[in-house]
């Protein structure tokens, strides 16, 4: 079908054309407990296909997913569709990605055996006790082969792993028993990392039993040491983005501190080709542009931008492409300096955001731990919210750093001065 596909744009007259072959191979599991209730093995292939015409000084660009089952004259009918539906779209023209005069990577295709191995042992290998344990738990293993062409003479491939584990914890008392759901992403398994992971959620299931409603504190130092913390790097990363930027979403400039006045520590973003476990290990992006390491910010310093094909040009931005992966560098204290004095450490949200152009964050608390003169209070419920304008100017991160799949960390992230709403008796 492929090849139908590439016969028929090159006849349909587009001004440009882009086509994905994505080819999956995997395996996965599903357990009631640590009983294996039912597994498969998964083949499956998604070609996705966008056109671009051009009219005046615009481009129009429309894509869609051509089934593999496609016959001929299905799939001439969606390439004819599509390029009605682009000349309906008017975006300042721009071109596609070229060959990139590079020599291509040695590439080879994951070990979906080995690695379901790997994610099976973690799972048996749990501290799990009468009163916090696993209720189910699935296991997604697969080995991506990603071909991308354009009528430009891009082709492309990149191979890489991406798994997946959908993990359900219960703990329980003589009262009341409580099940907290967990998502996790990796490329091969990181099975110490898993692990860990799983362990400290079979803890806070524990603590949630006995958590007290969280005190009206007004103002406090908060302590991130968990997914969430996430949301505080990705706005950094996000503001760095060339359609951020065009669309004046974004008023930081390149050879320009991100904030002014800065206190605390000054952080610098990377870019990443690679990252041992990750999903987003991928040699080319989903244009076809070969990935690289790039400093995004540097001591605090806005440095480079990133983006896609299109806001990059409009930019001015030659060599652009969209990362797989990010990491941020760790700050000058230890996770354990970060964890002194008087603070809110919030290990679990119902939800928590940041907002890219504001900066204004926001997140109930569904557990936290509150530390004041020596002593620790299990809390729940309750708001945070302030802005990362205001934040960044004196954040603390540990040196120690953090992996959640395509993101490298610091461990531990303290902001100054959260406001927090307590939660009503």
């Amino acid at each position: 079908m492929l090849e139908t596909i590439i016969e028929l744009l090159k006849e349909a007259g587009t001004d440009g054309w882009e086509v994905t072959d994505t080819k999956t191979t995997g395996w996965e599991f599903y357990f009631i407990r640590h009983q294996l209730d039912q597994n498969r093995v998964r083949n499956v292939e998604h070609i996705n296909v966008s056109v671009y015409k051009k009219f005046d000084s615009f481009l129009g660009k429309a894509s869609t997913e051509i089934p593999v089952s496609a016959s001929r004259e299905e799939a001439a009918d969606l390439i004819g569709k599509l390029c009605a539906e682009a000349l309906l779209v008017k975006n300042p023209a721009y071109s596609l990605n070229m060959p990139a005069q590079v020599p291509a990577e040695a590439q080879t295709m994951p070990d979906v055996r080995a690695i379901a191995k790997d994610f099976l042992n973690a799972m048996n290998e749990l501290p799990e006790s009468e009163t916090a344990d696993i209720n189910s738990y699935e296991l997604f293993i697969s080995a991506k082969e990603v071909r991308f062409m354009n009528s430009n003479g891009i082709d492309v491939t990149s191979v890489y792993p991406s798994s997946m584990a959908e993990v359900v914890v219960n703990a329980r008392n003589e009262k009341h028993e409580i099940e907290l759901y967990r998502l996790y992403h990796s490329g091969s398994c990181d099975k110490e990392g898993l692990k860990q992971e799983i362990s400290e959620t079979l803890k806070y299931g524990t603590d949630r039993l006995s958590a007290q409603n969280t005190p009206n504190l007004g103002t406090c130092d908060v302590v991130f040491s968990t997914d969430a913390s996430l949301q505080i790097y990705e706005f950094f990363i996000d503001r760095m983005n060339t359609g951020m930027k065009y669309r004046q979403l974004s008023n930081w400039e390149l050879g320009k501190p991100v904030a002014e006045d800065v206190k605390g520590d000054r952080i610098t973003v990377k870019a990443l080709r690679s990252l041992e476990n990750s999903s987003s290990n991928s040699a080319y992006d989903a244009e076809g542009a070969p990935v690289r390491d790039l400093v995004l910010i540097n001591d605090g310093v806005a440095e480079h931008w990133w983006g896609s094909r299109q806001f990059s040009q409009y930019m001015g931005v030659e060599d652009s492409f969209i990362p797989g992966n990010f990491a941020a560098e760790g700050g000058t204290r230890s996770a354990a300096e970060l964890r002194q004095g008087t603070f809110l450490e919030i290990v679990e949200f119902s939800d928590f955001q940041v907002e890219t152009m504001t900066g204004a964050i926001a997140g109930e608390i569904r557990l936290g731990y509150y530390h004041s003169n020596g002593t620790v209070t299990v809390v729940t419920g309750g708001s945070v919210s302030g802005t990362m304008m205001d934040f960044m100017k004196e954040m603390y991160m540990s040196r120690e750093q953090k992996q959640y799949n395509n993101m490298l960390v610091p461990a531990v992230t303290r902001l100054k001065g959260v406001s927090i709403t307590g939660a009503a008796d």
